[in-house]
């Protein structure tokens, strides 16, 4: 799959964060379910994770606008994970959001 190419106007979560292990495979069923639900939000664009040698966690979610990634933020079913995040899942997280205000993109053909 070939990533998307940015675009002024979408907005970026970084979501940073490191899991506690004892709860690894309860993690990993509700994030599956999430991940669909937010893949089935209209306006997103894509989603990307990517862990570093010490352990921590870094997902880039992108959404088309302010109005869809914000019908993503307020859903329901996001607050019940964000919830099981704080009490079972991280260890710790931050969450910087952004909107894109300059784009661009290369590709070697």
């Amino acid at each position: 799959m070939q990533p998307q190419r940015p675009q002024v106007g979408q907005v970026v979560t970084v979501f940073r964060n490191r899991l506690r292990p004892e709860h690894a495979t309860e993690y990993a069923a509700e994030l599956e379910v999430v991940a669909a639900l937010a893949r089935a939000m209209p306006g997103f664009v894509e989603t990307k994770t990517f862990t570093a040698e010490d352990g921590e966690r870094c997902t880039v979610v992108t959404f088309a606008d302010p109005a869809s990634h914000a019908a993503w933020r307020d859903h329901p079913r996001h607050h019940e994970a964000q919830r099981h995040g704080v009490a079972s899942y991280y260890a710790e997280y931050s969450i910087a959001v952004g909107e894109t205000t300059y784009a661009s993109a290369f590709a070697h053909e």
